[in-house]
């Protein structure tokens, strides 16, 4: 997503600068206007942009590293333990930053104690750092300020982040057993077509004798991975290294996001972790006095999945225009009759958060009994891949030596 660097007017009169993380620069303004500030000027985020921001975090460079959710979990706890205590946010801030192991997350804690210092809002000093806080944490943020829950707002968050965390880590369970036998199977497939089967090759050769069919085609195979090997290394690395430039696009990000959702037993699974976080964040935004629509923006950012956060920006369009949360739901396509069920419950009775998490709930136990069952499907899928590998190598290699020993007696 691109980085917007912006010069704005306070309510207060006052003008600062910042850099977003937006689709375009009208995204950007409605950002800024919905905090109530006016925006002076909005522009691509380039060098002099970076080299200004060095200049006023003292001339120090940017710590590089990347902000892994867990960082950010535990800035939410110790922040809603410093809130809830009654220390002074600023030396709070100093304080974190001084036990943070993330360099980079190290700085940019720094920098926002700096920045209240100079009578900024912690919201506000956040919104400078967006490569490290995402938006929805940095609007809840602001929100639990306007209303003074700030330090429900951190629990909430810290919440939020560790069942995010405990999701992605039971998802990345439950793959890596196949993914590690596919893995295998490459290997073996490999070792079988440089190694095996040309030393089988030469004693075939040898007798002179009939191969079966098998046999043949195993060994124009190992021919050719021997002969044009660095063709098929290189053209695999140029196919990878193109794929992945490709999905680093708009159009090719939204395209491989679908496809994910789709694969076959794992695609569902993403799919109901996706929804379950969609609808947690929902309930936590509106549980913490966000706006619906400027809640949906920040949510559809923060899902990490260009084709749900493109039905989160449609749901958003189709409230501006005036329709139901039952209705734009409902256009999206991405949910359960039960669910929309629970939505419009929600809707008439004016409990929206307590049904989108109820809707959580549903999604979330509905990945927990999917990942459970996941490797038990998977296992005769992995079974059948084996055994067809093991029947070819037998056909191919065994027996022709049936037949050369057969023709020795």
């Amino acid at each position: 997503m691109p980085l917007y660097a912006y010069r704005v007017r306070t309510a207060s009169g006052h003008t600062e600068e910042g850099q977003l993380e937006a689709d375009s620069p009208a995204a950007v303004a409605r950002r800024l206007m919905g905090d109530g500030a006016t925006p002076l000027q909005i522009a691509p985020a380039d060098a002099g942009t970076a080299s200004a921001s060095t200049a006023r975090h003292g001339g120090r460079k940017p710590a590089r590293g990347r902000t892994r959710p867990e960082d950010l979990e535990l800035f939410c706890r110790q922040m809603f333990s410093l809130t809830r205590s009654g220390v002074p946010i600023v030396r709070g801030l100093r304080g974190v930053a001084e036990t943070t192991h993330n360099a980079r997350l190290a700085e940019a804690i720094r920098g926002m104690a700096e920045s209240l210092e100079t009578g900024r809002d912690l919201s506000a000093a956040m919104r400078d750092h967006p490569a490290i806080f995402p938006a929805l944490l940095i609007n809840m943020v602001r929100m639990g300020e306007s209303t003074g829950r700030l330090e429900e707002t951190f629990q909430q968050l810290s919440f939020y982040l560790e069942r995010e965390r405990e999701t992605r880590q039971q998802i990345k369970q439950a793959i890596r057993y196949p993914i590690f036998v596919l893995v295998a199977i490459l290997a073996a497939i490999a070792i079988i077509n440089v190694v095996v089967i040309p030393a089988f090759a030469g004693m075939f050769q040898r007798f002179g004798a009939d191969l079966p069919l098998p046999t043949r085609i195993l060994m124009v195979t190992s021919e050719f991975t021997m002969a044009y090997w660095p063709w098929i290394v290189g053209g695999t690395a140029a196919l990878v290294l193109g794929f992945r430039r490709y999905i680093a696009s708009t159009g090719g990000r939204l395209w491989w996001d679908r496809i994910k959702l789709r694969l076959p037993l794992v695609g569902s699974i993403m799919e109901r972790a996706l929804l379950a976080r969609f609808a947690r964040a929902m309930t936590m935004a509106s549980r913490s006095g966000v706006p619906v629509l400027e809640g949906l923006e920040s949510i559809g950012r923060a899902v990490d999945n260009a084709w749900v956060a493109d039905r989160v920006e449609r749901m958003r369009e189709s409230l501006e225009r005036g329709e139901t949360l039952l209705g734009a739901a409902a256009g999206t396509g991405m949910f359960t009759p039960l669910v929309l069920q629970m939505i419009a419950v929600g809707e008439e009775t004016g409990q929206v958060d307590e049904m989108m998490e109820e809707v959580a709930r549903f999604y979330e136990q509905e990945v927990d009994y999917q990942l459970k069952n996941l490797s038990s499907a998977i296992e005769p899928i992995l079974i059948s891949i084996i055994g067809a590998m093991v029947l070819i190598l037998a056909l191919a290699v065994f027996l022709p030596m049936w037949d050369l020993g057969a023709a020795a007696f």
